[in-house]
């Protein structure tokens, strides 16, 4: 009877218990890395009106810079370079690099703004974002990204021209500040290994 009455209590307690692939659906997702950008948990719009948030891009290995729209000289030579390493990539890895560019003039770069930049300079939708947010969610990106700007008086803004690499957790793996079409030789390189990385 006691042998009986433990076959029971361990049966019941295996039907109580979710199955795998549901207990795996109901798991958190893990946790990000302490140094993830990912992290920043602001509220950003798209170029199409699309509300997201930086952890959104996680998975995906992200080119990301800052600009603004209304800057006529260094901003589209950030546009330029993030094409620049695209068109040096195959279309596989071209496929799955994403680029995120985060304007520095949330007062005057609405959806619109980021809108007309993005059909002006032809971006691919499924690879190119434009974004804004609030002036604090800026302060708090550029910290991490280590840009640093200031607003002049005429409106425009001083600011680092860099591009970014994020891995798939948002944790910056490399940088450069060389701008053109022709990519920097070691940031390509950094691109390509962080595409290849499993």
């Amino acid at each position: 009877m006691n042998t009986r009455t433990l076959l029971l209590a361990a049966l019941l307690g295996l039907a109580a218990a979710p199955f795998p692939a549901a207990a795996a659906a109901a798991a958190p997702a893990a946790a990000l890395p302490g140094d993830s950008a990912y992290r920043l948990a602001d509220a950003y719009t798209d170029q199409a009106g699309r509300g997201f948030q930086l952890a959104d891009g996680r998975g995906r290995v992200r080119l990301v810079a800052m600009f603004y729209t209304s800057c006529r000289y260094v901003c589209p030579l950030i546009i330029d370079s993030a094409k620049g390493v695209e068109h040096a990539l195959t279309p596989a890895e071209r496929a799955r690099l994403g680029v995120l560019l985060v304007s520095l003039d949330p007062a005057r770069d609405d959806v619109a703004a980021l809108r007309s930049v993005f059909d002006k300079r032809r971006l691919d939708p499924a690879r190119w974002t434009l974004a804004r947010t609030e002036a604090a969610g800026v302060r708090k990106l550029a910290a991490v990204l280590g840009v640093r700007y200031r607003a002049l008086a005429d409106g425009e803004f001083n600011h680092t021209s860099a591009l970014v690499l994020l891995d798939r957790e948002g944790r910056v793996l490399a940088r450069t500040e060389k701008l053109g079409s022709v990519p920097d030789p070691a940031f390509l390189a950094a691109v390509k290994a962080a595409l290849a990385a499993k």
